[in-house]
């Protein structure tokens, strides 16, 4: 019963992609090359035959223009149920064209975090989004999780500018 609920989410998925595509006027291979994506492979998700990984998904999303959370919603990865708001809130994220890949993964790794904190949080598996710092980032640079300091300012300063000595 579990992998008929998981084949009509692929086919809903599917659906909801060639109609997402077929708005934004791509044809399967224009899509597939924006994607990074083989155009067999997503033909094959269209038709429901394969269940894209998460990465896959964010990719085709990105492709489209439209939010990750919505087709991790349609493929299964998220549950439907899940706190709106935390999913909106995800997505707007994901969507900001002012941030980096980077930076929208350290944004949602520290939502994340105080979500936990909160009691609300709890990554589950299969949950997307949670990435670590990458090596040799500032967080992971032995400053627990704070910025790396400037030079020429003291550790444990307001950091309100430039230190003012009587002269």
């Amino acid at each position: 019963m579990v992998e008929d609920m998981a084949s009509l989410n692929v086919g809903g998925l599917g659906e909801y992609l060639r109609e997402q595509r077929r708005n934004a006027q791509l044809s399967l291979r224009q899509l597939a090359d924006a994607a990074g994506v083989s155009n067999p492979y997503l033909s094959q998700i269209e038709r429901g035959l394969r269940k894209p990984s998460a990465e896959v998904l964010q990719q085709v999303a990105k492709a489209l223009r439209i939010s990750a959370e919505t087709l991790y919603v349609r493929a299964g990865i998220l549950d439907a149920e899940r706190d709106r708001d935390e999913v909106e809130t995800r997505a707007v994220i994901l969507a900001d064209p002012t941030l980096n890949e980077r930076q929208k993964q350290v944004l949602l790794q520290i939502y994340e975090s105080f979500r936990k904190e909160n009691g609300f949080g709890g990554t589950e598996d299969g949950e997307v989004g949670a990435v670590g710092p990458e090596p040799g980032t500032e967080a992971s640079a032995g400053t627990g999780g704070r910025p790396a300091e400037r030079p020429g300012h003291e550790a444990g300063g307001d950091d309100n500018g430039p230190r003012r000595t009587a002269g």
